[in-house]
C-alpha cells in the first residue's frame, strides 16, 4: 500500500520541491500552505506523513504539529526548516514532531528521511 503525505509549506515553490521529491514513492494527499489548512486537509485526508514547515501565517507549524498529534500519534510529523530555527524546533519536538530535514535540503535525503520515519 502506498503511503500518504500531506505537503504543509506557506512557499509554493518549496511545496513543488517537496511533492517532486516524494512523488514517485508516496501518494501526495494534499498541499496546506498554513497550519490551519494543514489540521484542517489532515482530518479530511488522514494521511500517513506530514511534512511540515515551521514559520507560516495564521497558525505556525509547531501549533499545527500539536493539533495533530492531539488527534493521533500514528501519522508521522517531519518538520522542514531553516538551520537558523533551532528554538523552533526544539518547542516542534516538544510538540510532537517525529523527524526534521533542514532547508535547502537534499531531495534524496528529503526522500530517505521520509521513507524511514514511515517505514515504507
Amino acid at each position: 500500500m502506498t503511503q500518504r503525505v500531506l505537503v504543509v509549506d506557506d512557499s509554493s515553490l518549496q511545496r513543488t520541491i517537496i511533492t517532486g521529491a516524494l512523488g514517485d514513492r508516496f501518494e501526495v494527499v494534499g498541499e496546506a500552505e498554513n497550519g490551519q489548512e494543514a489540521v484542517e486537509l489532515f482530518e479530511e485526508k488522514e494521511p500517513d506523513l506530514v511534512t511540515m514547515d515551521i514559520m507560516m501565517p495564521e497558525m505556525d507549524g509547531v501549533e499545527a504539529t500539536g493539533e495533530i498529534k492531539n488527534r493521533t500519534d500514528d501519522t508521522k510529523v517531519m518538520m522542514c526548516t531553516s538551520v537558523e530555527q533551532a528554538e523552533k524546533m526544539k518547542e516542534a519536538v516538544r510538540a510532537g514532531a517525529d523527524e526534521y530535514v533542514t532547508k535547502p535540503f537534499d531531495e534524496d535525503e528529503l526522500l530517505d528521511t521520509a521513507t524511514t520515519l514511515v517505514g515504507s
